[in-house]
């Protein structure tokens, strides 16, 4: 029995709960991702992303909470989602002492797909892998098998992408071009669910959701997410950054202190308040202060504290 989702919605979940003995891990989730739509999960580590991702693809069952993925749900269509989905895992986790073709070939067959062969050779000229297909999986950069990857769960042609944290540990260079295919996979309607840490990454989504803890933050564009955050950041260089973050810690205005490089970001919800004292502790001793564009790292830098505070460090 399917579900009753929009065409237009990849994923519709609501209230998702999930516990793991006395921990609940995820509190209840809900979100949206639309067809085509590059949506990014972000959270610091052991936020709940990763549980989150299994039970909107059936691969978990959740305690609590309902939705649809491709229309079918959650609770009762697991089979059928999985066969659409595509996902890729944090680790490598192919057949090291087989080659890229093999290793290919061997999923096509779980998939029982009909034409494997054809699949396989698309699947490795599209993504720049024909030239090295006879090449041991174990053998490969991080870039390389992070292709074999997405290779592999693109080999059944799904209609929507889990991906979770699929650029951890590869070059810039390879990171730019995944994201690229990204968004040409994405401009032929296939939906995208990322989890990432990097910043550069979250501003190439065209929606953000942050969890910590188990509990959904915030979520929207990159732009309502710093708009409704209503934070304020000043930037001083020159001098210790280290003794000047520390001197800041405490007074009136002051949030968050983060050292970016040699200048250091300072936040805060109370705008006159930061700047007062921004003046008379920095720019009264010959420190360069001046107001900054708010960015996406602060306001993930704010939330994660704010999370800390509400919810504890996790176990």
């Amino acid at each position: 029995m399917s579900g009753t989702a929009s065409p237009s919605v990849a994923i519709d979940v609501r209230g998702l709960t999930k516990s793991f003995g006395s921990k609940r891990v995820v509190d209840d989730v809900s979100m949206q991702v639309q067809k085509g739509e590059i949506f990014g999960f972000l959270g610091p580590n052991g936020s709940g992303k990763t549980t989150t991702i299994r039970m909107m693809c059936g691969l978990l069952t959740p305690d609590a909470g309902s939705g649809t993925c491709l229309g079918y749900d959650i609770l009762r269509d697991q089979d059928q989602i999985k066969r659409r989905v595509g996902y890729m895992t944090q680790r490598f986790s192919f057949w090291e002492d087989l080659s890229i073709r093999e290793n290919l070939e061997f999923v096509a067959r779980m998939y029982e797909m009909r034409d494997g062969r054809r699949a396989v050779d698309a699947a490795l000229d599209g993504l720049g892998l024909a030239s090295r297909s006879g090449q041991l999986a174990g053998t490969l950069s991080g870039g390389w098998k992070q292709r074999l990857a997405l290779a592999a769960c693109m080999l059944h042609e799904p209609a929507l992408l889990l991906l979770d944290e699929p650029t951890a540990g590869v070059d810039p260079k390879a990171r730019r071009e995944f994201w690229d295919e990204l968004h040409a996979l994405a401009s032929r309607s296939v939906s995208v669910l990322v989890s990432t840490h990097y910043m550069d990454e979250a501003e190439r989504c065209h929606k953000l959701a942050y969890i910590s803890y188990g509990k959904l933050m915030t979520q929207g564009t990159a732009a309502e997410i710093v708009a409704e955050q209503k934070l304020s950041t000043w930037v001083v260089s020159g001098g210790d950054l280290a003794a000047i973050s520390a001197t800041l810690h405490g007074k009136p205005g002051v949030d968050q202190t983060a050292i970016f490089g040699a200048e250091l970001h300072v936040t805060g919800t109370d705008d006159a308040a930061l700047e007062a004292t921004l003046r008379s502790e920095c720019q009264a001793k010959g420190l360069r202060v001046r107001r900054a564009e708010v960015g996406l790292e602060d306001v993930f830098i704010s939330l994660m504290a704010r999370s800390a505070d509400n919810f504890g460090p996790p176990s």
